[in-house]
């Protein structure tokens, strides 16, 4: 789903892209809306506290699918499982704490995706630009995380 696009439900989405609707996808959905940024195992959880059994492989199938049609984003920070959220194709960015992993949206830095153009484009024809800024949350740095804030990822 598209940022701004918040009012189309779960089957509304899985329709407008040809994917049959399921209680495991619809329950997907819903797990990744309310908990943006969740990895697999959260998501799983999720879905089985609203479903009762369902298989971690079949939370798996159905994130995949829904990333492959477009209405789910996959994003993997360094040293992080992948993380699902349902704002899509809006080249949006990250902020990751290196203290406890809490992943934040910032928008575009500059002007239209993609954001960044790189020196040498090499002959790709880029048409998205992934960003990761690292650091320590207000909580964490509160709390007095000892950890040095290197300027790259570990």
């Amino acid at each position: 789903m598209q940022h701004g696009d918040d009012h189309l439900d779960p089957q509304a989405q899985l329709r407008s892209v040809g994917l049959r609707v399921t209680a495991p996808r619809v329950a997907v959905l819903n797990a990744v809306a309310a908990q943006p940024h969740s990895d697999a195992d959260g998501v799983a959880a999720a879905v089985r506290r609203e479903l009762g059994s369902v298989s971690t492989q079949a939370v798996y199938d159905v994130l995949r699918a829904c990333v492959n049609a477009g209405i789910l984003r996959r994003i993997e920070p360094a040293g992080s499982p992948a993380r699902f959220e349902t704002r899509t194709g809006d080249n949006h960015h990250h902020l990751v704490c290196r203290g406890c992993g809490l992943v934040v949206d910032v928008d575009c830095v500059v002007g239209h995706a993609p954001c960044l153009q790189p020196s040498d484009p090499h002959g790709f024809a880029i048409d998205e630009a992934e960003v990761v800024f690292w650091g320590l949350c207000e909580r964490c740095r509160a709390a007095g995380d000892p950890r040095p804030e290197p300027t790259a990822p570990r």
